[in-house]
This record gives structure tokens, C-alpha cells and sequence, in this order.
């Protein structure tokens, strides 16, 4: 268990641009970052990146520094240059400079200077600033500018995207990245989020109205980030196994809200937490229950804190409630394909959370499909950082596999909201990859086996070769599982400790 004091990661310096068009029924252009990417991967953002050195054109200038860095980023994300004299240079030419940018032919001030093209920083408009969460493994403090393109620069400049980082991009109305955002065709962060919503009240005047939000309430916004429609992640840490720090806890629903896996032990983060909660009951909201995924500590350390101090029952699957029992009150039993329905009054809207039993991991482990979505909290059964644990006589590898299985037989399948780390935005290939790891660990035990029989130890020496020895009594729990499996496949058998293929 990680019981280590946390550190959080040190933030980059970086900027991000919201383009706009067309003073009458604007549009804002946001790029879909690939899903290969570690660092929010398949969410929708606006253009922009890491500060560069290189973009320091005035020695210690942050504020040039980060304008330049803007534009740069923009140049190479979307092929718009927001420069003066610009559209002097042809299509063919800008596109030319894009590549030997993108390619270290040449530096941005290189660039700028052969082309005799001139910075404009008058044109930016400075937006608030926000910081990565401290639990993310990779963070940035992003400098937001507004920016609107001449109409000019509209007929003459076309964006485009390169893929590899990206994915697409595109032109569209803050109305219209809302509702796919509610529709659960979009992840966004919040400075996304609510950019978007100060553009749909007004285009002249949303700068004014971000900073009007005080930097207090912009922060705590980030403890508990909408990643869709009704879907609010807070990490809490919790000791949990390395390398995950914190475990993530989802608040789920509009008027009406369930909680799944407050497991933070820590009184300053059970703290932190109820700050939380007590934000929604302000706003009017109601908490009708508190959900567990399964019995481990690190997702139910801090649910009886949470259930005595504002009264919410607590539910679990049935063999989850029987281990722990005396540990944790539990007020209601949730079987295999139970559904939870949150309905919202205001505007119609409902959350339909499929419970689906999913054993593997533990035996009573539960995980919640919201269907209209396509939105799957995993609890542990597949997590965004680290490696997910089957530990015999709880774990069972067998069971594991028919879960991933059924996860990939849902009809609607768009994101993972997992226990640990990072949202999964392409969940359909992050579960393939996981039954097509777990099956290249199980064929190199077999030929491990081929060579001799073995114990588990030898077994871990041999297949394990990727994984740090202080990690190697977590990978024998695993073995035991395969080997578990296997033998009940009739592939192994065991004699006193000693594995050996039949």
C-alpha cells in the first residue's frame, strides 16, 4: 500500500488559445486530442501546448514568451498563423514553414524573422489561468488567451489538422459543444467547460465574465471536474498501491446524485470532500445514496465518515456487504443488472446507472454502466494507472476475463471512469488491451512451464521480465491467479507447490 507523504508533480508553463469567428452567431474552434496521447487523451480542447524555451524571443518576457508560445501552437495544430502579414505568404508557403516546424527544420523565430512576420499581441485577449489538478501524473499551468480572426484571415486561412496528436478539428458553436457534451459525445476539463458556457451568454463580453470568477472558486471547480453531463471526478487520496497515489471518487446525477467509492481514510482529504458534498446541497442538489465497487480499503476508507455526517444510506453488492460487515454499514444490496435512474426535473435528463456484477478483481465487485451515455465506471476491474491486482482467494482470473468480456458486449461503450488515474477515452481498445496482456502473461507462463516444472516464484523470475523485482510479490498473486485458471482448464497441474503442464 501507498502510505507514502504525496508530492505533486511539478506543473509545466503553457498556453492555450480560444479561437473565434464571425462577430454575429460566433464559433469557437476546438481540436480532439488522439487517443494515443497520456495526457487527455480523446477529450476535446482548445489549441495550445507546452511553453518552449525557444519561445522566450525576449530574454525572462513570460508574458511574450507564453503569447508566442500561443501562436506557435496555434501554427502548429491547426495551420492558422496569427501573425502580421500572414496572408502575404500563399497557402502552399504556410503550409511548407507548418512541416519544417513541425519536423525541427527550423525555429519559430527563425521563422518568423526569414518571413518578416510580426507578433500582434494586441489582437490577445488574456483569459484566466488554470492548473492541471494536483493528483494528475502530468500537469500544466495554461495561460487561456481569446483571439478573433479577421475576416480575412477567415477566407484566406483555412485550419487544418495534421494527424498524430490530433485527431480532428473543427468550427462549431458553443451551443453546439454543449449539447454533445450532455449527449456524451465529448469529454472536456473544466476550463473547457466553462468557457463554453460564457460564450453561449454573450461573445463580447465572456472575458470579462471568466474573470470575474475568482480564483478560490476556479480551483475548487478542479476538485471535482464535470467531466460530462452529471459526471464529477474527485481524487482522494487514499493508500493505495503504488504507483496510484488517490483514489477517484464520482458524484453522479443533476437534482438528485449518487456517490461511488469515497475511500479516503485521511481526515484533512474526508475534509476536503465534504466541502464537496456541501457545495452540491447549496446548489439544491440531494445525495441519495453512497455506492461501493468492492471491499478493498482504498474505496471505502472514508465511506462511514461520509454516511453518519450527512445521512446518506449506503449500498454495495451482497458478498462485498458481508465482508464487510462491522467495518461498514450497509443500508441496501445491489444485485447483478439493477437499474439506478437520476432524473432532472429542470431539463429532463437522466442518468441510467446498469449495475453490472464483475467479478475478477473481488468477488462482490460491481460496476455501473450509465446506458444513455455509453459511460462505464470500472472501480478496478480496469484502471488508468497502474496494473489491476488479482489476488487469490478474493481474485479470481477466470471470473476476471468474463468480465472484461462483458464489458466489451455492452451495446454502448464511449469512456472508462476508472479508480485510479486517468478517464479512458477509447474504452473498447483499453479492454482489448487488457485481455490481450493478460493472455501474453498466461501463454509465457506455459512455455515457462514447457521448460520445467516450477513454483511461483521461478515462474514470476522467468515471465516477469519487464516488471521491478519490488513489484514481483504483487506479480506472484497474479500468477497464482493464471496458474488457478489454468489448472482448472486442465492446461497445469500442481503437485506440492510445483506447477507442471499435463
Amino acid at each position: 500500500m501507498n502510505t507514502k507523504p504525496y508530492t505533486p508533480v511539478t506543473p509545466f508553463d503553457a498556453a492555450a488559445v480560444v479561437l473565434l469567428r464571425r462577430v454575429t452567431n460566433p464559433q469557437v474552434f476546438w481540436i480532439k486530442r488522439s487517443h494515443a496521447l497520456k495526457f487527455l487523451g480523446g477529450f476535446h480542447a482548445f489549441p495550445g501546448g507546452r511553453l518552449d524555451e525557444s519561445d522566450y524571443l525576449v530574454p525572462n518576457d513570460m508574458a511574450s514568451a507564453l503569447r508566442t508560445c500561443a501562436v506557435r501552437e496555434v501554427f502548429e495544430e491547426t495551420g492558422l498563423l496569427l501573425t502580421k502579414n500572414a496572408n502575404s505568404l500563399s497557402a502552399a508557403h504556410r503550409r511548407e514553414l507548418r512541416l519544417a516546424l513541425l519536423n525541427d527544420e527550423i525555429s519559430f523565430a527563425d521563422l518568423l524573422a526569414q518571413n518578416e512576420l510580426v507578433l500582434d499581441f494586441a489582437r490577445f485577449t488574456e483569459l484566466p489561468t488554470w492548473c492541471t489538478p494536483a493528483p494528475a501524473p502530468r500537469r500544466f499551468n495554461t495561460r487561456f488567451f481569446a483571439v478573433w480572426l479577421s475576416e480575412k484571415e477567415d477566407d484566406e486561412q483555412e485550419a487544418e489538422i495534421i494527424t498524430g496528436e490530433l485527431a480532428e478539428g473543427e468550427w462549431l458553436t458553443p451551443q453546439e459543444a454543449l449539447q454533445r457534451w450532455t449527449d456524451g459525445n465529448t469529454l472536456i476539463v473544466t476550463p473547457i467547460l466553462t468557457t463554453m458556457r460564457a460564450l453561449t451568454e454573450g461573445a463580447s463580453d465572456f472575458a470579462e465574465r471568466l474573470h470575474a470568477t475568482s480564483q478560490a472558486t476556479r480551483e475548487f471547480w478542479e476538485q471535482r471536474v464535470e467531466l460530462r453531463e452529471g459526471f464529477f471526478i474527485a481524487p482522494l487520496r487514499t493508500p493505495t498501491i503504488p504507483p496510484a497515489t488517490h483514489t477517484n471518487c464520482y458524484l453522479i446525477g443533476g437534482e438528485e446524485m449518487v456517490i461511488v467509492d469515497p475511500g479516503s481514510p485521511y481526515p484533512d482529504e474526508q475534509a476536503r470532500f465534504d466541502q464537496i458534498v456541501e457545495a452540491f446541497l447549496v446548489e439544491g442538489r440531494r445525495f441519495r445514496e453512497i455506492i461501493i465497487t468492492h471491499l478493498h480499503p482504498d474505496h471505502i476508507g472514508g465511506v462511514m465518515h461520509l454516511a453518519e455526517r450527512f445521512g446518506v444510506p449506503v449500498a454495495a453488492h451482497r458478498l462485498t456487504a458481508s465482508e464487510i460487515n462491522g467495518e461498514v454499514r450497509v443500508d441496501r444490496l445491489i444485485e447483478d443488472d439493477e437499474l439506478i435512474v437520476l432524473r432532472n426535473k429542470s431539463n429532463s435528463l437522466e442518468w441510467r446507472l446498469r449495475a453490472l456484477w464483475t467479478p475478477g478483481h473481488a468477488r462482490g465487485h460491481l460496476s455501473l454502466h450509465e446506458e444513455r451515455t455509453g459511460t462505464l465506471i470500472t472501480g478496478d476491474c480496469v484502471v488508468g494507472l497502474g496494473t489491476v491486482v488479482i489476488a487469490p482467494p478474493e481474485g479470481n482470473m477466470t471470473d476476471y476475463f468474463a468480465s472484461l468480456r462483458r464489458y466489451l458486449a455492452l451495446d454502448k461503450l464511449t469512456a472508462l471512469l476508472p479508480g485510479h488515474g486517468p478517464v479512458i477515452a477509447d474504452a473498447r481498445t483499453k479492454i482489448e488491451e487488457y485481455i490481450t496482456h493478460r493472455l501474453a502473461r498466461e501463454a509465457k507462463i506455459l512455455v515457462a512451464l514447457g521448460d520445467a516444472p516450477l513454483t511461483i516464484p521461478a515462474i514470476v523470475q522467468a515471465v516477469y521480465t519487464d516488471v521491478a523485482p519490488a513489484m514481483h510479490q504483487l506479480a506472484e498473486l497474479s500468477v497464482r491467479a493464471h496458474l488457478d485458471k489454468l489448472t482448472q482448464e486442465g492446461l497445469v497441474q500442481a503437485r506440492q507447490n510445483v506447477y507442471a503442464l499435463v
